[in-house]
């Protein structure tokens, strides 16, 4: 009794599969072959349409393998590929998917961290994302939530040119959160050709600590 092929652990992925159907990979023994310029050759023997792909210094490749007979086409692959991938990558770019971005703040921020927070904030609308910003308050600070408004309120200000408030200052837990929105031209991502506007000055009610850095945790 014949013991029958091993096929192998069907759980593991066959490298093979992932291979494109091209030149001596094709099995088939016959094609409907198409010309590089996009003739129809009729159907032929693989071994000949392989030979005549050589003999122009390009491939054969099966863009139809599940058609009876399967369809190849004599191109240049790697060229075929490039495209392919260049073609992707704008998809990718024109369909930007928006982020959400944290930006925290004490309402007691130096003018230089303001700065710093603020600039961040231009980064992320002219990428086409939103910004989550929080201004933290502990303790005590909690009876100065008033100066954290108006701290949020002057930020969206400094903002106006590229962004609009989703979400007005609201207060939540121990936290005044804001969402802001890149403005409807810049949402696709990216700068429109409008030079970024300079980060203004914080003013004397931003004077204390230092507070988190985009998107990470809190140090102040």
């Amino acid at each position: 009794m014949s013991t029958p092929p091993d096929k192998g652990d069907p759980r593991r992925p066959d490298a093979r599969r992932d291979l494109p159907l091209l030149n001596d990979r094709i099995r088939d023994r016959e094609v409907r072959l198409i010309g590089e310029d996009g003739s129809q050759l009729g159907i032929v023997p693989t071994r000949d349409a392989l030979q005549t792909a050589r003999e122009k210094g390009l491939d054969l490749f099966l863009v139809q393998p599940d058609a009876n007979p399967p369809v190849a086409r004599i191109m240049d692959y790697g060229r075929f590929k490039f495209e392919n991938e260049k073609k992707a990558r704008e998809t990718k770019k024109k369909h930007h998917i928006v982020d959400v971005k944290e930006i925290k703040m004490r309402y007691k921020i130096e003018d230089h961290d303001y700065q710093v927070k603020l600039r961040a904030a231009q980064k992320f609308l002219n990428d086409g994302d939103k910004i989550k910003v929080l201004t933290i308050l502990r303790g005590r600070e909690m009876q100065h939530k008033d100066m954290a408004m108006r701290l949020m309120t002057k930020f969206a200000d400094e903002l106006k040119d590229l962004g609009m408030m989703d979400r007005e200052p609201k207060m939540e837990g121990k936290s005044v959160i804001m969402i802001l929105s890149p403005l409807p031209q810049r949402g696709g991502g990216g700068t429109t050709g409008a030079s970024t506007p300079a980060a203004k000055p914080a003013g004397p009610s931003t004077q204390g600590t230092l507070a988190t850095t985009p998107a990470g945790d809190e140090n102040g």
